[in-house]
């Protein structure tokens, strides 16, 4: 186990830990909690060594691997997958071992590496690694693509697999969630879930630590506090405890007032003198208890909308993408990393075509509506919300907007936006004067001052450049800017990806309060939960309505990525059937090859878009089939706890009329059970009866 014992850790002046002890047993999965600043990090680099502590000790059992994302940015012309596999060490020296062995003639040596091998999982180390990358959200095809071609998020993902993809004791994740989407995020809660060795992370998302953690350590004081239990447990066991501690210190406030009260009144008499003496002496060795302080560091709200159309806004027949001089420089994942589908009809020669994303899409925005936009990395969510915004042109069909329709925009890249050189109080001149506001009451320098305070930033810090800002300030900052424009329709980002858990709590509780219209892509699923009434699922070059929640959601991924993988697997052992005869699998007879050849690219996208509608009406035509089962499965639950309540009690010596009553309810009870096990084998079948069509 990992225990601290003691330790104190300085950075220049600032003592993060004094004297903090905590222990963490083998193979439990913790949450490392404390705001922004506490020394989370900090002990992260305590624990990989990168880092000493000036007072205590730290102790890590001997012998244990340890596995962490690496920080750096990689690039090179490496292939993905060969990028994930080095990050087993373990292969990597054995094979060199091998190398040598082969070279020397070793026989010998050469049956043990071999052996070795074998008992690494060398044989399906690939498969492994590409199961991770396309687990994070990577498309097949990309596979075999170099590390140096993708984005910096897409390139930081796989910096997360390779170090999945090491065999470790120790896995230390910090912030894990900050490049994934909602799906690689699922997919990474239940990779984690399975994960043998010691995990610590740290995360501002509550509801990746609810699914992946079991131990909560606590960061406050410059003290280690170790709750059991996930984030939710933790939270409310500490409301718990603060609600005994805010209770102490109020008494205790009275104790110390009527004790100085008492040496005020008394200590300059000479009759009193000794006992105001022994009064002082109590009040200097009385243990101080600490107020009880709120966790967010600011509250705020929107202002009511001035006007709030309806419809906000009607899309025809929408063409949503990038048109080519803009795609060839724009690094937006949605153009890097999907396989853009080209406009039909007619291009000039040597003209290149539009990116095209998303086509076909009707949709009408009301007043009120507050939607969550679900879909992979890739499939549009970001163009789509960046056209409705107006930061991107229509490429064809026509979107209506209501008079009056003022949008509030906050981009994924939105911090980079914001000019390092300027305050935060010149931000907002600038934005008054280019809204013609400069010469309103609400753009005086005091009332700019007096809006800036209310998150957060007061005094000097307005005119401190926004370059010497941390990401959560910068994020504060980006949303006061849209709040002061009073919008009535919100199109948020994943604007929580520099917030912490307190802030991103302040923005639900406002978004709640908002009167406009609100649409939000966020990994975020607290805050979708919390303030979105309905869900558009944007996939397969379309929005549509996705009906259900996102327990409803994360079980359509989990799906699709079991047929994704599927498929991979089929490859790889296509792939590898020239070289291994023996285990080869044919993919087509002979007779098929040629018709395989000639089908169009055009047509195998078709082919896998209508596949994936079927695959969607299936998965819709099984839901309430599941549901139903759920339902089956705990009244058979609740059933079956109260026959075995009816069993022990007519064990018991009981009256006549008592034992009947008894009796007769064991028999309703079994009857019920025979009637719920009955529906309960009549719907598995009916579900097994879809999933082999789904398989099939």
């Amino acid at each position: 186990m990992i225990v601290l014992n003691n330790v104190t850790v300085r950075r220049g002046t600032k003592v993060l830990f004094d004297h903090a002890s905590a222990t963490i047993h083998a193979g439990e999965k913790v949450g490392l909690v404390g705001r922004n600043g506490a020394g989370k990090s900090t002990l992260f680099a305590l624990l990989d060594g990168g880092l000493h502590e000036d007072q205590g000790d730290v102790t890590i059992p001997a012998g244990w691997r340890l596995a962490e994302v690496a920080q750096e940015m990689p690039g090179g012309d490496e292939p993905a997958t060969d990028f994930v596999l080095a990050g087993d060490t373990v292969l990597a020296h054995l094979q060199t071992r091998l190398q040598q062995a082969e070279s020397a003639g070793d026989g010998m040596a050469m049956a043990q590496v071999h052996a070795e091998l074998a008992d690494a999982g060398a044989y399906d180390a690939r498969p492994r690694a590409e199961a991770l990358i396309l687990g994070l959200g990577f498309q097949p095809d990309a596979l075999q693509n170099p590390v140096n071609s993708f984005s910096g998020g897409w390139r930081m993902r796989l910096q997360l697999a390779r170090a999945l993809m090491a065999p470790s004791d120790l896995l230390l994740l910090d912030e894990p969630t900050n490049h994934l989407d909602l799906d690689a995020l699922i997919w990474l809660e239940g990779w984690l879930a399975r994960y043998s060795g010691t995990l610590i992370t740290i995360s501002h998302d509550r509801e990746f630590l609810d699914a992946v953690t079991r131990t909560t350590l606590h960061i406050e004081g410059q003290q280690l506090k170790r709750y059991g239990g996930n984030y939710s447990a933790f939270e409310t066991l500490r409301a718990a405890q603060l609600s005994n501690q805010q209770a102490a210190y109020a008494k205790q406030q009275e104790q110390i007032a009527h004790l100085q009260k008492f040496i005020t009144r008394f200590k300059a008499k000479a009759t009193k003198a000794r006992q105001a003496q022994s009064r002082v002496k109590a009040l200097e060795r009385m243990e101080k208890i600490a107020p009880v302080l709120a966790d967010a560091e600011f509250q705020f709200e929107f202002r009511p909308p001035a006007d709030l159309p309806d419809p906000m806004l009607v899309m025809r027949d929408g063409v949503f993408g990038y048109a080519a001089n803009a795609a060839d420089g724009d690094s937006d994942p949605d153009v890097d990393d999907a396989a853009p589908v080209h406009a039909a009809g007619s291009t000039a020669i040597g003209a290149a075509a539009p990116h095209v994303i998303l086509s076909g899409v009707t949709r009408t925005v009301r007043a009120h509506q507050r939607i969550g936009i679900l879909g992979a990395n890739g499939q549009g969510k970001s163009t789509w919300v960046k056209t409705v915004a107006g930061v991107l042109p229509l490429l064809s069909g026509k979107v209506t907007r209501g008079k009056g329709l003022a949008v509030g925009y906050f981009a994924q890249r939105e911090l980079d936006v914001l000019q390092p050189q300027d305050s935060a109080l010149e931000h907002f001149i600038h934005l008054a004067r280019t809204t013609g506001q400069a010469n309103t009451e609400a753009a005086r320098e005091q009332s700019l001052r007096n809006f800036l305070g209310n998150f957060n930033f007061a005094g000097d810090m307005v005119k401190q450049p926004v370059g010497q800002f941390s990401g959560g300030e910068k994020a504060r900052l980006a949303l006061a800017l849209i709040v002061w424009q009073r919008p009535n329709l919100l199109l948020l980002d994943e604007p929580t990806n520099h917030l912490d858990l307190a802030t991103r709590e302040t923005l639900a509780m406002a978004l709640n309060e908002f009167d406009g219209t609100l649409i939000l892509v966020s990994h975020d699923r607290a805050l979708l939960r919390a303030v979105c009434d309905e869900f558009w699922l944007v996939a397969d070059g379309g929005v549509r309505n996705f009906d259900g929640d996102l327990e409803d959601y994360r079980r359509y991924l989990l799906e699709q990525a079991r047929y994704a993988v599927a498929r991979v697997d089929t490859k790889v052992r296509e792939a590898a059937a020239p070289a291994q005869p023996r285990h080869s699998i044919p993919s087509a007879t002979p007779a098929q090859a040629p018709a395989e050849a000639s089908r169009s690219p055009q047509n195998r996208a078709t082919e896998r878009r209508q596949q994936a509608e079927e695959r969607q009406r299936l998965a819709d035509k099984a839901r309430p089939i599941k549901r139903a089962l759920a339902e089956a499965e705990k009244s058979l639950q609740h059933a079956n706890g109260e026959k075995t309540a009816l069993e022990q009690r007519l064990l018991e010596p009981l009256a006549p009329s008592d034992l009947a009553d008894a009796g007769r309810a064991f028999k309703r009870v079994s009857e019920a059970i025979a009637e719920l096990e009955e529906r309960w084998l009549t719907l598995s079948e009916q579900l097994e009866k879809l999933e082999s069509t789904v398989t099939s």
